[in-house]
């Protein structure tokens, strides 16, 4: 069996703590996610609804589970994590698929 840990991976991923109704509270816990994202040391771009993170598919799953754990552990009641994965030889960057639109100022 093919061993796919180091395709190179994309993976847009959204945190949303539920049961929590001060906004303040609800951007610390994704902050925190976010901050998660970071240590990893994986290229990403922070939106405003999700995060896009570029490496390995292997990295990119652990990810996901330490992203939705992160939240749990800074007291959110329940998590739901929504992702998008795609993975495959010669997908591009996120650079690669924005500069143009980036340029020009959006």
């Amino acid at each position: 069996m093919k061993k796919f840990h180091d395709l190179p991976s994309a993976l847009a991923i959204q945190v949303l703590p539920m049961g929590i109704v001060d906004r303040g509270k609800i951007w610390s816990m994704v902050d925190q996610a976010i901050q998660a994202i970071d240590g990893t040391g994986l290229f990403y771009t922070v939106g405003p609804f999700e995060t896009v993170v570029e490496g390995p598919l292997g990295k990119l799953l652990e990810l996901a589970a330490t992203v939705h754990q992160t939240v749990l552990a800074a007291g959110a009641p329940t998590v739901a994590t929504y992702m998008k994965l795609w993975s495959g030889e010669g997908i591009g960057t996120s650079t690669e698929k924005t500069e143009k639109y980036r340029a020009i100022g959006h």
